[in-house]
C-alpha cells in the first residue's frame, strides 16, 4: 500500500484554546464513521484542539451477540457521538462528529449527518466487510467521503487496487492510510478529505 498523501504545506494546527481565533473565516461539519472498534473515538481525541466530548458506555453482556469487534479487548462503545474541533491553517475549523459504529444506531447516525459537508470513513483490514454498512450509509445519504485505512499492529496489508475493489470505491474517492493514535497522520487523512470536498464543490456541473 502506498503512503498516505502529505497534507498541503499550509495545513497547520495552532495552539488553540477554548475559543476560536478572529482569523477563522469558515467552518465545516465532518463525520468520522466506521464499524465498532475501528478507531473513531481515538482519532477524534487525537486531533481535537479542545477537550473532546465522548459518550462512551461499557459494553454489556446483553449486547455481546450483536456488538462484535475485531479487537476482543474492547470494553466500551460510543452510544451517541464523539465531538472534537480542529483548526486548519488558522482560518478553517472542522467540527468532528464521531458516529456510533453499530447499525442499530442508524437513526442517530442520520441525525448527526444533517448539515455535514463530508465524512472520513475509517476501515480495518482485519475485517473489511465490517465497513460495508458505514460506506453504504454514506452513499445512501449522498455524502462525499474519503476512506482512511487505520493501521493496527499485525493487520494485513493490501495494495490500493485490491482495497478499492474490495470496498467497491468509485475512482474519485480518496483512499489513504493513517494511524488514529498519531496526530500528524490523522490530520493528513482529514486533509485528504478536505481536498476532496473542495474538488467536488468546484467540479463543473
Amino acid at each position: 500500500m502506498t503512503d498516505p498523501p502529505r497534507a498541503p504545506a499550509s495545513v497547520s494546527v495552532p495552539d488553540s484554546g477554548k475559543y476560536l481565533t478572529s482569523s477563522v473565516a469558515g467552518a465545516a461539519k465532518i463525520l468520522v464513521v466506521g464499524p465498532l472498534g475501528v478507531g473513531k473515538t481515538t482519532l477524534v481525541g487525537t486531533v481535537s484542539e479542545i477537550k473532546p466530548l465522548f459518550t462512551e458506555a461499557a459494553m454489556s453482556q446483553a449486547g455481546a451477540g450483536v456488538d462484535t469487534a475485531v479487537d476482543c479487548a474492547k470494553t466500551t462503545t460510543t452510544v451517541s457521538l464523539d465531538f472534537g474541533r480542529l483548526t486548519i491553517d488558522g482560518d478553517l475549523v472542522l467540527y468532528l462528529f464521531g458516529t456510533p459504529g453499530q447499525q442499530r444506531f442508524l437513526p442517530a447516525w442520520r441525525d448527526l449527518a444533517k448539515g455535514a459537508l463530508g465524512a472520513l470513513a475509517l476501515v480495518d483490514t482485519r475485517d473489511l466487510t465490517a465497513s460495508f454498512d458505514a460506506l453504504g450509509n454514506l452513499e445512501d445519504l449522498d455524502l462525499p467521503f474519503a476512506v482512511a485505512v487505520n493501521t493496527f499492529p499485525g493487520s494485513p496489508r493490501y495494495g490500493v487496487d485490491d482495497l478499492r475493489s474490495a470496498l467497491d470505491l468509485l475512482p474519485g474517492t480518496p483512499l489513504v492510510t493513517c494511524d488514529a493514535r498519531d496526530r500528524a497522520s490523522s490530520i493528513r487523512a482529514l486533509a485528504a478529505l478536505v481536498r476532496h470536498l473542495i474538488d467536488t464543490a468546484t467540479e463543473p456541473s
